[in-house]
């Protein structure tokens, strides 16, 4: 047994030990497996980050420039590329529902594992709440059933998409699937139009900073601009890391995930491009770098509606709601994948009839609809994910060049091309994207750093001492720890 678990005991939803057995701990906290093909996961991987092309991508312009953020983005994608390879070996190891958090497990401890799975659900607690926010503007700004921005609106969202959710999971992933597709083709359509529109020279119509160093007409805010857009390049990919949190609900997840990472990755990839430097191109950066809704704005900007701007308004309500509903779906897997292991309270991972976790959807849920209707204030909300993302790439990084170098005769049958030199640039990146974000909103980063010290207070006092054996994760890391003291006797 590792050291520091214990097996459950008690009732099967009990959270202290008593006398029942782990396996009927672990009846009682079962995912419905084989419900995700390759396809679904890949629908799944662009549905978490879809909203992003929408908008939130061109404040960037206001931080770099088109030069600097075309460099933020492209570094961040090289980012994003490496993690996924590195993801996709990982995940073909350890194919379960903790995703980030079992590999962090295995390679950097409990400790580890903690650390990494409270940052990535910081990340998908934030994001859909804000992502609510953003949902209500749009409902207000087409007028839609006359309804305004306001917690109706929230609340509908949360209720209706957790119910989704709770119906079950092939279910769930087969809608996100139909409103991603949407919002993909929506971006397509756009990019067609807005490229009738391009002129170049709008691109770096931006005036440049003659105060910051290395400012140009590409570079208006010098090179620190680079820099402080990043978190901004990370928008086009954002939330792409979290397909690995649906392995033990897929088919055959040692091929699929690593399959469905690359897809999904690819696509992402072509749908930033096209997306960036079209609606740049016809308006100019200066049009869009602080637009809520830029593709519209690109597409007509100060004059009437067009039929081709009233679709992508239309169609951007769809990519959020694809981001939405799957953001829900990746922080409800995360958060059952630690409460099951026992680092957050037990009966958070306890599942329904049709092996949906509803109480790590419906608390996630009230806590994301709490924030947005006392809030208010969306992007604020968002740099405090991306602020959690960084630690959990950082940390996510670091455990594959761990693992690598550690166990490097562990069975892999997918191995990250360019092996722990390609991990460890997705951690340079990472932590180089996490000090960035004290450049965007300090504020938003001195409150994620709070949610965490409060969050490891918790761990540190209490559940490390109550983790559960018998959670994959935990055995995984068990097993580790027992093959690594046969070889030293």
């Amino acid at each position: 047994m590792a050291q520091g678990t214990e097996t459950p005991a008690g009732p099967p939803d009990s959270t202290s030990p008593g006398a029942a057995g782990s396996a009927a701990y672990l009846r009682r906290r079962t995912l419905r497996r084989g419900s995700a093909g390759w396809l679904l996961l890949t629908g799944l991987g662009v549905a978490y980050v879809v909203s992003g092309d929408f908008s939130g991508w061109n404040i960037g312009l206001s931080k770099g420039g088109f030069g600097g953020l075309a460099v933020a983005m492209v570094l961040m994608g090289v980012m994003y590329a490496c993690l996924v390879f590195a993801l996709a070996e990982l995940s073909a190891i350890l194919p379960t529902a903790g995703g980030g958090y079992g590999f962090a497990r295995r390679a950097l401890g409990t400790w580890g594992g903690f650390l990494t799975g409270t940052a990535i659900l910081i990340e998908y607690i934030l994001a859909p709440a804000a992502i609510s926010l953003f949902i209500g503007d749009y409902v207000e700004s087409l007028g839609l059933f006359g309804l305004t921005s306001g917690w109706p609106v929230y609340l509908a969202c949360f209720a209706i998409f957790i119910g989704i959710h709770l119906w079950g999971v092939g279910e769930a992933l087969r809608f996100s699937l139909v409103v991603t597709a949407i919002a993909v083709a929506a971006l397509l359509i756009f990019a067609v139009g807005a490229f009738t529109e391009f002129d170049a020279g709008r691109l770096n119509n931006i005036p440049a900073d003659p105060s910051a160093f290395g400012s140009n007409s590409w570079l208006p805010y010098g090179l620190l601009g680079i820099w402080a857009a990043f978190p901004f390049g990370m928008w086009f990919f954002l939330g792409v890391e979290g397909v690995p949190l649906a392995a033990e609900e897929a088919k055959d997840p040692v091929r699929s995930m690593p399959k469905a990472l690359a897809i999904s990755l690819a696509v992402l990839v072509f749908l930033a491009l096209i997306t960036f430097v079209s609606a740049t191109g016809a308006q100019g950066a200066n049009a869009i770098k602080e637009a809520g809704n830029p593709l519209v704005v690109a597409l007509q900007g100060d004059g009437e509606p067009t039929a081709l701007s009233r679709f992508v308004n239309y169609a951007g309500l769809a990519g959020l709601v694809a981001s939405f509903f799957s953001l829900i779906f990746a922080g409800s897997r995360q958060l059952f994948a630690l409460s099951r292991a026992g680092y957050l309270p037990r009966f958070l991972s306890l599942t329904n009839r049709r092996k949906s976790p509803y109480l790590g959807l419906l608390i996630p849920g009230v806590i994301g609809f709490t924030l947005a209707a006392w809030s208010g204030n969306g992007g604020r909300m968002l740099n405090v994910a991306v602020f959690g993302a960084t630690i959990s790439y950082a940390l996510m990084a670091l455990s594959h060049i761990v693992l690598r170098r550690r166990e490097p005769d562990l069975p892999r049958p997918y191995r990250t091309p360019g092996g722990a030199r390609t991990s460890g640039a997705a951690f340079v990146l990472a932590c180089s994207a996490l000090v960035a974000t004290f450049l965007v909103d300090r504020d938003a980063a001195f409150i994620a750093l709070a949610v965490y010290a409060v969050a490891l207070a918790y761990f540190a006092f209490y559940s490390r001492h109550r983790l559960v054996a018998a959670a994959p994760e935990e055995e995984f890391a068990a097993l580790a720890a027992a093959e690594a003291e046969l070889k030293r006797d």
